[in-house]
């Protein structure tokens, strides 16, 4: 397997720290604001990358962060007048409800950043005594970029010809007095008398908080150690975060990520989509208008490193693939090899569990050779299309001819490619989605069938609380209660049925 090394701008056989396993660590949300389709796009690449390696045999830890405490969540916090961890909390829900919606396979670890404050605080101290780091008068701690002769390598920007380290937004002028270069950057933030109380910890130089930057060295140390495989995210995260990530593990002593990767940008009429433009689409009201494998579709079937143009069309040309294949797949009788049916793939409980059948089922495919190339080269998606197409056209011939047999196994094979993609319709992810076509004239509509699974999830919990409570099994019944009010909408029992969100049960 290869893989583009956005740091040595080379392509790169993949040659992991532990024969067998990776770590991959991606940068996750800032809880600031609800997610946007441009927020996602890392999220659903780097789905693509874990799945791939998982597929290849690899152990994968996967860890990606949540930055739940900084500049901007104190200011939107206080301009909304909640407390900041209410808005953190609020917001983070949202992204979680897009990673569900959109199918995306849960990190191994989820670490927040006001879950590790001695963490960061312990790795001040280790740069403090390499001489990486230094204090001022007024508690805050900065790195100091010309101690470490290698700043600058991953953007390849030699220190002389920097003016900042910093990110335009979290630039805070309260620290930049205490700077003895300007292009220093801020490790620690002092406490400040107009911030909450609650938005600061005890460390040994004064009161405050972590800079953006070191969060992630920190995390990433804790649970991947001080050298690990992968570090993704966006490619506008390069500089400074990036590199200023890269700066401080590297003058802790670490040797940190051995191969970095970067997704392009998602754009709007050739722009970037970014809130600071104005030029966002909305994830919830994005799934209003489209099915959410359609909106997966779009984003995972172009190169990660490609720009994608967000557009009508896009999603238009998206949801007839998606159709194409489904239709296909409906058409053929389900063929469960036995030996993968076994009575053995069960839950730790002991009861079957029809998506880990499922997962086998598909583990035991063998996948076209041309389609295992394209996505050992670089995770090269729209290269391993073609095999897609072949197999559906091969499926089709098999199923006009009468031979089932043939249509099954052409089916089963197309399945497994998909499924890379996320995108199996067998997946309990989309079964909501794709049953609506089996019924004539309600084919997936991408204007006309949102959030079909979560609506189908909501009115199942509903139905179990309901039993629970006949059952007068109070403390089952809390826990739905508690589930759903956490993850979708409070609940609420009114004379007509108990109520969550857009989802009524009687």
């Amino acid at each position: 397997m290869k893989i583009f090394d956005s740091a040595t701008h080379e392509v790169r056989d993949f040659v992991p720290v532990t024969p067998g396993k990776v770590g991959l660590y991606l940068c996750g949300p800032t809880v600031q604001g609800a997610p946007h389709l441009g927020h996602l796009r890392a999220a659903l690449n780097f789905d693509v990358l874990v799945r791939w390696l998982r597929r290849r045999g690899y152990a994968v830890t996967y860890v990606r962060n949540v930055t739940d405490i900084d500049d901007k969540i104190l200011a939107k916090s206080a301009a909304a007048g909640v407390p900041w961890w209410e808005l953190a909390a609020h917001f983070e829900r949202e992204f979680d409800f897009a990673y569900r919606a959109l199918n995306t396979v849960p990190p191994t670890v989820t670490p927040h950043a006001t879950g590790h404050i001695p963490q960061q605080i312990a790795l001040i101290e280790r740069l403090l005594e390499r001489g990486h780091a230094y204090s001022d008068t007024n508690g805050n701690v900065y790195f100091s970029v010309t101690s470490l002769p290698d700043y600058g390598a991953l953007t390849n920007q030699p220190v002389s010809e920097l003016a900042s380290t910093e990110d335009e937004s979290q630039i805070d002028t309260a620290t930049e007095a205490g700077k003895r270069d300007p292009r220093d950057f801020a490790l620690w933030k002092a406490a400040k008398d107009d911030e909450p109380s609650d938005a600061a910890w005890d460390a040994p130089w004064g009161r405050g908080r972590p800079g953006w930057h070191l969060e992630c060295s920190a995390m990433s140390q804790a649970y991947l150690g001080d050298t690990f495989d992968i570090h993704g995210g966006g490619l506008d995260l390069r500089f400074p975060h990036h590199e200023n990530e890269m700066a401080q593990s590297h003058g802790a002593g670490w040797g940190f990520a051995r191969y970095w990767m970067h997704n392009a940008w998602l754009t709007l009429k050739g722009e970037k989509m970014s809130k600071s433009v104005g030029n966002v689409v909305g994830v919830r009201r994005l799934l209003e208008d489209w099915d959410p494998a359609v909106v997966r579709m779009s984003v995972v079937t172009t190169h990660y490193r490609t720009n994608l143009e967000y557009s009508e069309d896009s999603l238009k040309q998206a949801a007839l693939l998606w159709d194409k294949f489904t239709s296909f797949l409906l058409q053929v009788p389900r063929f469960v090899p036995a030996e993968t049916a076994a009575p053995e793939v069960r839950n730790v409980y002991g009861d079957v569990n029809p998506d880990l059948a499922r997962q086998r089922e598909l583990a035991a495919v063998e996948l076209p050779d041309d389609f295992v190339a394209a996505l050992d080269d670089d995770l090269n998606v729209p290269g391993a299309l073609p095999a897609l197409h072949r197999t559906l056209k091969t499926g089709k011939a098999a199923l006009n001819s009468g031979d089932t047999t043939g249509a099954q196994q052409e089916a089963l094979q197309l399945r497994a490619m998909l499924d890379v993609f996320g995108l199996d319709p067998h997946d309990p992810a989309w079964v909501a989605s794709v049953s609506a076509a089996e019924t004539p004239g309600t084919a997936p509509n991408p204007t006309e069938t949102p959030n079909d699974s979560l609506t189908a999830l909501v009115t199942a919990l509903l139905q179990q609380r309901g039993e629970a409570k006949a059952q007068r099994d109070w403390g089952r019944a809390d826990a739905i209660r508690d589930l759903l009010q956490t993850h979708v909408a409070p609940v609420v029992d009114t004379p007509a049925g108990v109520q969550c969100g857009s989802v009524t049960f009687s």
